[in-house]
């Protein structure tokens, strides 16, 4: 089963059984005898019909409970009317005069439909705000012309002449529970979540108001009221009613995956059809008050200018629905990137806190779809950073867009580095919020520190290289004394020579882990090559320097455990005190002052054992 635009596009047997019944009808009640036996019938072979196919809808897989609950109903009430339908029919095989319906009969189809209205009017309308609102305006234009055109072929005849009691109350009855379906099926048909969709919604709710008006209508267009073409009218319109049904059991059977609460709502032609009924009535209604040439002049104006203003409304909806339709094409063109794309874009107020965030945003923060709306994004962001965010927020301030290098925490308690460039568009009526896009520059920024660090330090021991030593000593405070040590060990060629270079490696190794333990945060530790170090001391005297040389190479001159052996070096330390801007100067003179101690040294020259 193939469908187009909410219409089956392929000819279903049920539908074709239905159309040409339909036909046949004609001819068949036109010429053919026993047509009131045949009427009640008939309508009680379609109303069992009706109740099956409500219930084949029921059972539809995937079926949301409201839309489940309301064919139930349907189902139900289809169910009571074929009972008082079967009922009228013995009677009129009896010898009742097909006419005339009897008062049980009309009691179990008002309290079918009775179950059904109550169904429909407690099905959820879906929408908010405006849309509720068109969506009752829609319902109660078509609503107030459905009761036109109810009082005006059926109730007002009957409460006017001079009929029975039963018959008036009957009108009454009829007109009343009518007006309650109609209204309840124009409620769905608008509604968001309706059970069944537009095409089969439009054919159910003219079947329901053509019973109650076709026959009324057809009399008064005869001059003589003939019953076959009563009882034909009558009886048509109750056909569209099972087939509507199968429609939208064909429908939801090939979108069984697509719920029909979440189809897309256009706008509506109903209710403007219905206004343009309503002045046809009127129209149609003037030749039975006698309406002179002045009235007739009046209703052609209104009928024209209701014309001309339906047609201005239609070519309004055509270009609402293409805007719309771009829109939504753009809307997914633009959702594809936001989802997809690596950057983030965030909109925060000036508290903050999060009021729109595209879906990368979540991965970047490791939130849950939709849990970002109202985050604190400074709460987010790592301790250390608070200065950078405060220096961005003035150079926003002043140039209004500005960028930088932040840590984010993730959801898994790590930090994220994110470069992030900021504008302030507290002043856009269109926006009102800081707009912040990033992109997580965490593998970048890792790589970049390792490759400084690489640059700077040394790769056996860790320690700082020259470069670096270099650049601690410029930057230090050029008001306060800096000291350099440099210092040299005694006795590691001999342990190369007998243990091996691995062995000098773990000597190298436990030598800088001495050092750094000294100095600890009082200095820079350096492995200037080979086996030579030095320790830059800002704000540090000579005195100082000196006590601290001494530290160093008592705590160097202890064991080293080597692989399979110990063996112990003696550190050369040589001092020079002056200003970060004597750095090379300080370095040659501690460099000689090393070189004069070791030629003062005695012993614990390549001492193993």
């Amino acid at each position: 089963m193939r469908v187009k635009r909410g219409v089956p596009a392929r000819l279903d047997p049920v539908l074709c059984a239905l159309g040409l019944l339909a036909v046949l009808l004609v001819p068949w009640f036109l010429f053919a005898p026993g047509i009131g036996q045949a009427l009640w019938t008939l309508q009680a072979g379609v109303d069992l019909l009706t109740v099956g196919l409500a219930w084949r809808l029921y059972q539809v897989p995937k079926t949301n409970r409201y839309a489940r609950r309301f064919w139930l109903a349907v189902a139900v009430g289809m169910g009571s009317s074929a009972i008082a339908d079967s009922y009228q029919t013995a009677l009129v095989l009896g010898g009742h005069p097909a006419g005339e319906v009897s008062i049980v009969q009309t009691g179990l189809v008002v309290a079918g439909m009775v179950v059904v209205v109550i169904t429909m009017l407690c099905h959820p309308l879906g929408g908010a705000g405006r849309l509720r609102l068109r969506l009752w305006l829609d319902a109660a234009t078509v609503l107030t012309a459905v009761a036109v055109f109810l009082w005006y072929f059926l109730l007002a005849g009957e409460l006017s002449g001079d009929g029975r009691a039963a018959d008036r109350l009957a009108a009454a009855a009829t007109s009343a529970v009518m007006l309650l379906v109609t209204f309840a099926l124009i409620k769905m048909l608008f509604s968001a979540n309706a059970p069944f969709q537009q095409w089969p919604g439009v054919i159910g709710t003219l079947g329901v108001t053509g019973t109650a008006v076709a026959a009324p209508l057809a009399a008064l267009l005869m001059e003589h009221s003939d019953p076959r073409i009563l009882y034909l009218a009558q009886l048509l319109p109750c056909l569209l009613i099972p087939i509507s049904l199968r429609m939208q059991e064909l429908l939801n059977r090939r979108n069984a995956e697509v719920p029909v609460a979440t189809r897309s709502k256009r706008f509506s032609r109903l209710p403007y059809a219905a206004v343009a009924a309503t002045q046809l009535l009127l129209v149609l209604a003037l030749p039975g008050v006698g309406a002179d040439l002045k009235i007739w002049g009046v209703a052609a104006g209104v009928l024209v200018s209701t014309a001309l203003v339906l047609v201005r409304q239609q070519a309004a909806f055509h270009d609402n629905e293409r805007l719309l339709a771009e829109i939504s094409r753009r809307d997914e063109w633009f959702g594809a990137l936001a989802q997809h794309a690596s950057d983030t874009t965030i909109v925060s107020d000036g508290d903050r806190r999060v009021t729109y965030s595209s879906p990368s945003a979540v991965r970047l923060l490791g939130l849950r779809d939709g849990d970002d709306t109202g985050t604190d994004l400074g709460g987010r962001i790592h301790p250390d950073d608070m200065p950078v965010v405060a220096e961005l927020f003035t150079r926003m301030q002043a140039a209004g867009t500005a960028a930088a290098e932040l840590r984010i925490l993730h959801v898994d308690g790590t930090y994220h580095w994110t470069h992030v460039v900021g504008t302030d568009l507290l002043d856009n009526p269109n926006i009102r919020g800081l707009v912040w896009n990033g992109r997580d520059v965490t593998e970048a920024r890792r790589l970049q520190d390792e490759l400084r660090h690489q640059a700077t330090h040394d790769a056996l021991t860790g320690l700082a290289n020259r470069f670096l030593l270099q650049q601690r000593v410029h930057a230090a405070d050029s008001d306060r004394p800096v000291s350099v040590l440099v210092i040299d060990l005694d006795g590691f060629k001999q342990v190369n020579d007998v243990h091996g270079h691995h062995a000098g490696d773990q000597v190298l190794i436990a030598v800088a882990d001495r050092i750094r333990t000294v100095v600890r945060d009082g200095g820079t530790v350096a492995r200037l090559g080979g086996d030579e170090f030095a320790v830059v001391l800002p704000a540090t005297d000579p005195d100082r320097a000196a006590a601290l040389a001494a530290t160093i190479s008592r705590v160097v001159g202890e064991p080293i455990a080597v692989t399979g052996a110990e063996v112990v070096v003696g550190a050369s330390v040589g001092c020079s005190t002056g200003t970060p801007a004597e750095a090379e100067r300080m370095l040659r003179d501690a460099d000689d002052a090393m070189y004069r101690a070791k030629q003062a040294r005695r012993g614990l020259v390549g001492h193993h054992r």
